[in-house]
């Protein structure tokens, strides 16, 4: 599959633990202040809802220049993108080398059932920065390390279809935090959750 910045990207020639997200290497004071920044966003998140808040108000919180904060993150979704990598390694890590379904062990059905459970149990707790970290700009749900990694092991696992690159983006598609935001209030979780388990049967 072709490489485009503003779309999916399928990394189909990269062994899955390379696409493992970890924490960038830096200074002890640079680790200091990201914690710091990451901290105030998370707070004021809580507070005030991910919309509501302005990189500004970040930025005054954790006592940074506002310019700071845009050359280190970029925009609010960097900043989501950036405040949900340990919550995403975890999974990540217990896809690699945790015990069976969600980790190795399970046949394909199995472990991609326990996936679309697991990565729905993270979406739900984290809904809004999840879709703050997906919608900031074009395209940035297909350009977040984390995606290429869920797309990369959802393909693995599908790798008997005829297309399993774009099996697994059709999939990963229903798992997108605009769409389950869109349907939750009229579906509730317990239909989603069904629905996308049902998707995924048929893929498979």
């Amino acid at each position: 599959m072709a490489r485009d910045n503003n779309g999916p990207q399928s990394d189909s020639a990269r062994p899955l633990e390379l696409l493992l997200s970890r924490p960038p290497k830096e200074r002890a004071d640079a680790s200091r202040n990201r914690a710091t920044v990451l901290d105030a966003a998370a707070r004021l998140f809580a507070a005030h809802g991910v919309e509501a808040v302005s990189m500004d108000q970040v930025a005054k919180a954790a006592g940074v220049g506002k310019g700071t904060l845009f050359r280190r993150f970029g925009d609010k979704s960097g900043l989501a993108a950036a405040l949900l990598d340990a919550r995403e390694r975890v999974l990540q890590e217990a896809i690699l080398y945790g015990p069976p379904p969600l980790g190795p062990g399970a046949g394909p059905a199995e472990r991609l059932a326990a996936f679309v459970d697991a990565y729905l149990d993270y979406l739900l707790e984290h809904l809004a920065v999840i879709r703050m970290s997906e919608t900031g700009s074009p395209g940035a749900r297909y350009r977040i390390g984390a995606y290429r990694f869920w797309h990369r092991h959802v393909a693995i696992l599908l790798g008997g279809t005829p297309d399993p690159d774009h099996s697994a983006h059709a999939l990963l598609a229903a798992l997108s935090a605009v769409h389950v935001t869109a349907l939750l209030p009229e579906l509730g979780e317990r239909r989603i959750r069904a629905g996308v388990l049902r998707l995924a049967r048929s893929l498979g």
